[in-house]
């Protein structure tokens, strides 16, 4: 670059010149008058010393790597003769180093000493070739001279040797006759030239490369130039120039492989050929045969049967899979037997069984339980059998509304946190356990009644003993005798609990004498049922009820084995926003494990984290211990069995199964779309419907109001819930409430910011609850609202008649005297006769003597006529009445 002064190196970079002669002063330069010049060397050393001061620091030079790849495609001959398409790779990779001015000058000094020796090189190169055409064209002259000297010798003893049979002036003439014949021998002077052309041309093509690299060495200086002010500088310039070239190369030689080998192919091709032409014409001809043109495809000689397996139930579309045949063939094999069916059509064991004999299959019945049956004895092979140890009871506490569970529960609680934190008790996740002197209770605070049938449904004895809560001053109410019936068809024994004992009014041999009479006897009165006297306000009584409890536990012998793979119930679920689904656990038997495979109903997955009733992370859980989980894939419900399985692949498969019973059993249900339900579906009219998006905070809560809210139905309306689920309300669901018309319920859960304000644009009516008994009276409140009103007659007068007139405007006049309420002209009437009504109608007339009026009352004389009949007679009764519309409730 061109050198510049101070002033005018401080006009470019913007500050003042004396700012300037104080830096370049503090880098070392003698620089102390504005006019003088500033070399490159010196920029780069002020450059240097004023990236020093500003904290920046060379020592570790500062990289970037560029990576590019392009892909070409190359059209060669294939082996057949047929073009190929071959996609070629080039990878190229740049690195990018920012160095210092020393560097770059002793790179460029490497440089110009790299080109000056190899210019140097070509140059004695040169001169070593030119060395050698001179001692070639010395040699050549040397032996051109050599040969001359040896044909003259040999033609003058040819001369020598000959007789006198011709003058001697024959002989210059025959000479030069034979002079053309001797061979021709290239001038030393040609050859010399020659060689100095070669020469020439050496020595232009050597100043030819000197010139191009010079030329590729100042754009390497260039290129570095460029990057030191962009702050990068190429790493190596030879290899970066030279890739490009590298990779031209590598193509070439590809594609000369692969011509290489197109074209050994090709003769390959051809050599086979002619030597099966030869052969051929060696073998002798051979007549035609069918046999020597018979396909490779062998055609089955008769139909193939295959075994159909079949459970309680199929689809139309699995079934048509398993004997391979489309699932039209299968419809209209139904079709033949009178059954009209869809390919989502769910069809039962004997129908199906029909349908494969009449296509010539054979059938296989197996349980519809087989999978997982086969699941259990997988199990039962990996289970270790293990010593059966005593286990803490697991206790549910029952009993009718206010009756003091939920104070009992809490005053247990308290006062066992009170009496130290290794002893204390903590609810947590729908259950807690209790540490006492005589051994370990696990409290089960299951979601209201219906999980609790949903159990014992299911067969999962997940509770030991129920503790039945009565009020002394209540006695026994409804859902005391509900919760009787609950633990009696669980074949679980009973502990009464007869709280609020210290409140004026209690009477607890009212409580046993009520519970009598659902065979509920106390041991005092011989039964078997022990009775305990408690207060949950005083907490009197509390420890009697705990050692009654494990008195139970001892009797009923609770063991299970601790080891081999966990077993046991699902307690609650739910779906958290941060954590994803949550499942609260009871262990059975065996040990849970964080890490293991666990199926609970139809959805499965990894424990990825399990914690404990203080919510701290555990690595395992034994036998009556509730745990919460992550990791399951869906939000299993209430009540569902639990096993930890010993792979994922035979996990997915009884999930599967079960999503797939799941939908066969929607599907089966689904009785309305089909062809015998259709006329009674138009005979009964439209029903209405109250429409509801239900969203609740558990699995449990979520199926007690499905059961409540389904019982509402009647034949004239029906509740319909369009879609339900657990966890908060999104937009999602506002959108289908908006598709379906219906009403969105969150019970213990709110809608996000975009839900609630698609629901203030759409007007889709939204509401929240916290207590079950309130949603059930504001959806009896809807339902309602949309039954037909109750026609009712009210009796407002009543006439009778003393004669009958004639009239040539109305016919038959009947004087009439009203003898109770008012008889009214716009009102419809009825004509009795002994009591018996024979006509009704309306009134055409009603006068008071020649007067038309609107109404007479009670022991006033009239005249009335009865439009549209004439046969009055004495004695008879007018009745009018009024029909009033009154409102009906569900």
């Amino acid at each position: 670059m061109a050198e510049v002064t101070v002033a005018q190196l401080a006009d470019v970079v913007g500050i003042p010149v004396e700012t300037l002669l104080q830096q370049m002063k503090d880098a070392g330069l003698a620089h102390e008058d504005a006019a003088q010049s500033v070399s490159d060397t010196e920029k780069e050393q002020l450059l240097a010393h004023l990236k020093r001061s500003h904290g920046d620091s060379d020592s570790e030079p500062k990289k970037i790597t560029l990576k590019r790849k392009s892909v070409s495609q190359l059209k060669v001959s294939g082996s057949q003769g047929r073009s190929k398409t071959v996609s070629v790779e080039v990878r190229k990779q740049r690195t990018y180093v920012k160095r210092s001015a020393v560097e770059m000058e002793e790179a460029a000094r490497q440089a110009e000493e790299e080109a000056a020796r190899k210019a140097e090189e070509d140059r004695l190169a040169a001169i070593e070739a030119a060395r050698r055409a001179d001692e070639a064209r010395a040699a050549a002259e040397k032996k051109a001279a050599e040969d001359a000297a040896r044909r003259a010798a040999a033609g003058e003893a040819r001369a020598s040797g000959k007789k006198g049979e011709k003058a001697d002036g024959d002989e210059p003439k025959k000479q030069a006759k034979k002079a053309p014949e001797r061979p021709q021998v290239e001038d030393p002077v040609e050859l010399a030239r020659k060689a100095e052309e070669a020469r020439i041309r050496e020595a232009q093509r050597k100043v030819k490369e000197e010139e191009a690299a010079k030329r590729t060495l100042e754009e390497a200086r260039r290129m570095a130039m460029e990057l030191e002010y962009r702050g990068g500088r190429v790493d190596d310039f030879k290899e970066e120039l030279l890739e490009e070239e590298k990779d031209a190369i590598v193509k070439r030689a590809f594609e000369d492989s692969l011509d290489s080998e197109a074209r050994q192919a090709k003769r390959a091709r051809k050599t086979s050929k002619k030597s099966k032409i030869k052969e051929k014409e060696k073998q002798p001809e051979r007549q035609f045969s069918p046999r020597h043109n018979k396909h490779g495809f062998q055609s089955p000689t008769g139909p193939i049967v295959r075994e159909v397996q079949l459970g309680e139930s199929i689809t139309v579309s699995d079934l048509a899979q398993q004997m391979s045949v489309k699932g039209a063939a299968v419809v209209k094999a139904l079709f033949g037997l009178g059954i009209m069916a869809t390919i989502n059509q769910v069809l039962d064991r004997e129908t199906a069984q029909l349908i494969v004999e009449e296509l010539g299959h054979k059938v296989k019945l197996v349980s519809a339980h087989a999978v997982e049956e086969s699941l259990i004895e997988s199990l039962g092979d990996t289970r270790q059998e293990g010593e059966a140890a005593h286990r803490a009871p697991v206790v549910t506490i029952m009993g009718h509304v206010d009756h003091g569970k939920t104070s009992l529960l809490d005053y247990i609680r308290r006062t066992r946190v009170a009496a130290g934190e290794a002893g204390g008790i903590t609810q947590h996740i729908g259950a807690y356990h209790v540490e006492t002197d005589r051994g370990m209770i696990t409290f089960l605070d299951t979601p209201g009644h219906a999980a609790f049938t949903a159990m014992r449904a299911r067969g999962a004895q997940c509770t030991d003993i129920v503790v039945l809560v009565v009020a002394a001053d209540d006695g026994m109410m409804p859902q005391t005798a509900e919760a009787i019936d609950h633990a009696r068809a669980a074949k679980v024994p009973l502990v009464v609990a007869v709280n609020k004992i210290d409140k004026h009014g209690a009477d607890p041999e009212r409580v046993r004498s009520e519970l009598s009479q659902k065979e509920v006897i106390s041991e005092e009165w011989g039964g078997d049922t022990q009775f305990v006297h408690v207060s949950a306000l005083t907490g009197q009584g509390i420890d009697q009820l705990l050692d009654a409890i494990l008195l139970q536990a001892e009797v009923l012998e609770l063991n299970a084995v601790a080891t081999g793979p966990a077993k046991g119930v699902v307690i609650e679920s739910s779906v958290d926003k941060g954590r994803g689904v949550v499942a609260s656990l009871l262990v059975q038997s065996g040990t849970l494990n964080r890490g293991d495979m666990v199926l609970a109903g139809e959805y499965y997955g990894r424990v990825r984290a399990m914690l404990d009733e203080n919510g701290r992370p555990i690595e395992s859980a034994g036998p009556s211990m509730p745990v919460e989980i992550l990791g399951l894939a869906g939000a299993p419900d209430a009540g569902e069995e639990f096993l930890v399985v010993p792979d994922e692949r035979k996990a997915r498969e009884v999930a599967d199964f079960r999503q797939k019973k799941l939908r066969h059993n929607r599907l089966s249900r689904q009785q309305a779309t089909k062809l015998e339900n259709i006329f009674e579906t138009m005979g009964a009219g439209d029903t209405a419907s109250v429409n509801i998006v239900l969203k609740t905070d558990v699995r449990g809560s979520l199926e007690a109001l499905q059961v409540a809210l389904q019982d509402l139905s009647t034949p004239e309306v029906k509740v319909s819930i369009v879609s339900s689920g657990v966890g908060g309300i999104n937009e999602s669901d506002v959108n289908l409430a908006l598709t379906s018309r219906a009403v969105i319920i969150g019970f213990n859960v709110r809608a996000d910011a975009s839900a609630r304000k698609l629901c203030q644009e759409e007007g889709v009516d939204l509401r929240y609850y916290s207590v079950i008994y309130d949603i059930i009276e504001d959806v009896k409140k809807a339902m309602s609202g949309l039954l037909e009103p109750e026609l009712r007659e009210e009796i407002v007068g009543v006439a009778e008649v003393r004669d009958v007139f004639r009239s040539s405007k109305f016919g038959a006049v009947a004087g009439c005297k009203v003898m109770e309420g008012t008889v009214f002209r716009n009102k419809p009437i009825r004509v009795l006769r002994d009591n018996v009504v024979v006509f009704q109608g309306e009134l055409e007339s009603l006068r008071r003597f020649k007067d038309d009026v609107n109404e007479v009352n009670a022991g006033i004389e009239c005249g009335i006529a009865v439009k549209s009949y004439n046969d009055v007679k004495p004695g008879d009764k007018i009745e009018v009445f009024d029909v009033k519309k009154v409102a009906r409730t569900i």
